[in-house]
């Protein structure tokens, strides 16, 4: 019997979704092709001179993917990336990051590109294909970010090894190589900017705490104020103070535009009082809201690295398929203090043996099949 593949609803569906609609695209594409035009799917890509007609491509084009390369980084990233964040979250929180990092970094790709053809007059700009999984994996990665950013990764056998925070600048890195070649275009290297600061905005600013958590938890209590996910901290350390005034002013503007709240004096100074230690999450302020959030995201880490060991155990011994252990069978007491011990034997005859005071004191044999008695 196979081992069966656990894979939570939501990451199911964006997987079923992004094969569905990546082969579909792979077979128009197939069916229209010539050698001297490109082909372009305005209904079911984001196309900003075409698809204006078709407004659900500002969200069904981020599950389309034109090669088996990028098809076979999405399918890894949704499997284990949506798997991970779906139990550490829920289905229905991880439902709401996706949509806002596949909907917000499609729309201003859409308008920073009308802005280009407006400067430039280059059609060029509204004829490119805005598609792909590009901003879910960077989300991912800023997800990861926050939920474990003491964690290294190493990587060579040693050679090199990485902060999980620096892993979104390293895929920008990335991003950028393959926008030199015929593989990504520039609307690639646009969805993993916007990509990363969407996902940071929402988690940073919008996402409850671990609202399935307690009920009673307040519903004011959002984001997260910690220093180690602050947007400098994407950086290295010799940039990290320019980056960080930069973020502090677009935090003043986009307060001063109200598409962002400042945190509570609680939370700052939960966050924030003490120099010496930057994780808020290790100072345990008292009476502080943020402190006991972070002690419950703790425990809730915790109670779901258990349950994910359970539950591949659990899988484990049902592939198995091994017998249950046989039962075993207590020892009787008698009326006058001795054991008796049941002990089955090879072939047709049992024997009972009693024991007391460390003596001997009979034995009895009998067949099952039988009435002899000896």
């Amino acid at each position: 019997m196979p081992p069966r593949i656990n894979i939570p609803p939501v990451t199911r569906i964006c997987l079923i979704v992004l094969l569905v609609q990546s082969v579909l695209s792979a077979a128009i594409r197939y069916r229209q092709w010539t050698a001297n035009s490109e082909i372009v799917i305005p209904y079911l890509n984001l196309i900003p001179q075409l698809s204006l007609v078709y407004p659900w491509t500002f969200l069904t084009t981020t599950l389309v993917e034109s090669n088996i390369f990028t098809l076979s980084i999405a399918g890894f990233t949704l499997y284990h990336g949506g798997r991970y964040l779906e139990r550490a979250w829920s289905g229905r929180e991880l439902a709401k990051f996706l949509l806002i990092v596949s909907l917000v970094p499609n729309a201003l790709v859409f308008a920073t590109t009308i802005f280009f053809f407006a400067l430039t007059r280059n059609e060029g700009w509204t004829l490119m294909t805005i598609a792909g999984t590009i901003p879910i994996q960077i989300s991912f990665l800023v997800a990861f970010s926050q939920l474990v950013p003491a964690h290294t990764v190493t990587l060579f056998r040693g050679i090199l090894s990485l902060r999980v925070p620096r892993f979104p600048l390293l895929y920008i890195g990335l991003v950028i190589l393959l926008c030199l070649t015929p593989m990504l275009t520039a609307a690639s290297f646009l969805l993993a900017i916007y990509g990363l600061i969407v996902s940071w905005t929402y988690l940073r600013f919008y996402k409850p705490v671990f609202p399935d958590l307690d009920a009673s938890q307040p519903a004011h209590l959002r984001g997260d104020a910690s220093e180690t996910f602050a947007f400098a901290q994407f950086f290295p350390g010799p940039v990290r103070p320019l980056a960080s005034s930069i973020s502090d002013q677009v935090f003043i503007v986009l307060v001063a535009m109200r598409l962002c709240t400042p945190f509570s004096a609680a939370d700052v100074s939960a966050a924030r009082g003490d120099h010496h230690h930057h994780n808020f999450a290790q100072r345990g302020v008292p009476g502080s809201a943020r402190a006991e959030a972070e002690r419950r995201r703790a425990l809730a880490l915790k109670a779901l690295d258990q349950r994910l060991h359970a539950a591949t155990a659990n899988a484990a011994a049902r592939a198995s398929n091994a017998p249950p252990p046989p039962a075993v069978v207590p020892p009787i007491p008698s009326a006058t203090g001795p054991t008796v011990q049941s002990q089955p034997q090879a072939g047709a005859q049992k024997t009972m043996t009693v024991q007391g005071g460390g003596e001997m004191l009979g034995e009895t044999s009998y067949n099952p099949d039988g009435d002899d008695h000896k």
